[in-house]
């Protein structure tokens, strides 16, 4: 017997058919002797029109409207695969996140958890054996007593932050993937599903462009050391071994890992912008005059490099944003330009970030410089260049997207099996 959070996403729970096949998946736990919380994220879609909806009722809208919302879509999946659940024998309740409570900062749409208190539902799995659905995405503010939620793919948070509180043996996220691949299966077909990856690469592969998790989860799992197994929900229930291990990727703590490999995975993003400003003065201050500005309108900068500029006198220095923050970080910077006195500004959006991961690069020399070879070697020109201790990031043009991922998957052995 232990604990397990089952957590379910929205392609998952998409119809009632597909909860019903959820609900399976949990008998067969429940069956075997596991106390079982599950956590559920909003039926296919419906959060993308909740969210239409409160734009269309006003552009400026009450980000605490919004919450209460958009947090609705998780209540009603609780609700129906509680009465799936209850329908098939298995006493079952939904829960929502001010009923635990998960409490959380105030920051509306995408709120931190601060703290679960989960005696309840420990004491009803001794009690009365009840399966507890709980509502992903959602928490409650113990100040002004509003429904938050965590943002996109917060669920995913919700539901190792439960596994914590609950001290679960393990998290399980069922998704419409069978697992965590060496890169997108989509762009480079032998791209290789792992068995196990440590959280500090799965942390930089979320963070760098792979969805299969939201990065806070990851974030989550490796502070509280909570193993998370990635597994499909498609997998038919009756067929899997709820003593086995089934087919899925394990997020653990490195020292579970026997094996490292130099490079884990490569992760790219298409959601990036390149900003450059010209010709600053290089003095004291101008960088701050210039992300100063932008961190005060909370656009997160990414790549940073800076150069001579043409004259030899200034310097230019460019850096990256989201996508979806571009014009503001250009409004932003063009508002500060008497402050900062820079002579152009100038941008692009048709740039990606190419990110190569792997904790085995701590005690490998020339990893980088490998791949800058074999990027040349494919006449691909690398805009700027970021590193870390177990990752390096490239800006390139978002034309040689596939090109470079094919290119840096095969460079690093990841195609073989």
């Amino acid at each position: 017997m232990g604990r397990l959070v089952m957590k379910f996403g929205g392609t998952s729970v998409a119809n009632i058919d597909r909860i019903r096949n959820v609900a399976r998946h949990v008998k067969r736990e429940v069956d075997a002797g596991h106390d079982v919380a599950v956590v559920v994220s909003a039926m296919a879609g419906k959060t993308n029109e909740l969210v239409e909806w409160c734009r269309d009722a006003s552009p400026m809208h009450d980000a605490r409207e919004y919450d209460a919302i958009v947090a609705s879509g998780e209540q009603v999946t609780s609700g129906l695969l509680s009465i799936v659940l209850q329908g098939m024998g298995i006493q079952a309740r939904s829960w929502q996140g001010w009923q635990i409570p998960i409490r959380t900062s105030d920051a509306h749409a995408s709120a931190r958890i601060l703290e679960i208190d989960g005696a309840e539902i420990i004491h009803r799995f001794k009690d009365r054996q009840e399966v507890a659905v709980i509502a992903g995405f959602q928490g409650i503010n113990p100040q002004t007593n509003r429904v938050t939620t965590l943002g996109r793919g917060g669920s995913d948070t919700s539901a190792v932050a439960i596994a914590a509180a609950i001290r679960a043996d393990r998290c399980d996220i069922y998704t419409d993937v069978d697992g965590v691949y060496t890169t997108d299966p989509r762009v480079v077909p032998k791209a290789r599903r792992l068995d196990k990856i440590a959280f500090e690469d799965m942390l930089e592969l979320a963070s760098q462009g792979a969805k299969v998790l939201q990065v806070r989860s990851v974030e989550l799992g490796m502070v509280h050391n909570m193993p998370v197994f990635v597994r499909s929900s498609f997998d038919k229930p009756e067929d899997i071994d709820p003593h086995g291990t089934p087919p899925g990727t394990l997020i653990c703590s490195e020292e579970e890992i026997m094996e490292s490999h130099v490079v884990t995975g490569i992760a790219f993003s298409k959601d990036e912008a390149q900003i450059s400003v010209r010709q600053i003065e290089d003095k004291p201050g101008v960088a701050a005059a210039i992300f100063g500005p932008l961190a005060e309108a909370n656009i997160n900068v990414d790549m940073i490099v800076q150069n001579v500029s043409e004259d030899g006198k200034t310097t230019d220095l460019t850096f990256t944003v989201p996508a979806s923050d571009y014009a503001r970080a250009r409004d932003t910077i063009s508002s500060a330009k008497a402050k900062i006195g820079y002579a152009r500004l100038d941008s692009a959006t048709d740039v990606a970030k190419v990110s190569v991961i792997g904790s085995g690069m701590r005690s490998h020399a020339g990893v980088a410089a490998q791949a800058f070879t074999a990027l040349a070697g494919r006449n691909i020109n690398i805009r700027a260049i970021t590193t870390s201790e177990i990752k390096f990031s490239v800006l390139i043009d978002a034309a040689y997207t596939e090109l470079a991922v094919r290119t840096l998957h095969t460079l690093y052995g990841l195609d073989q099996t």
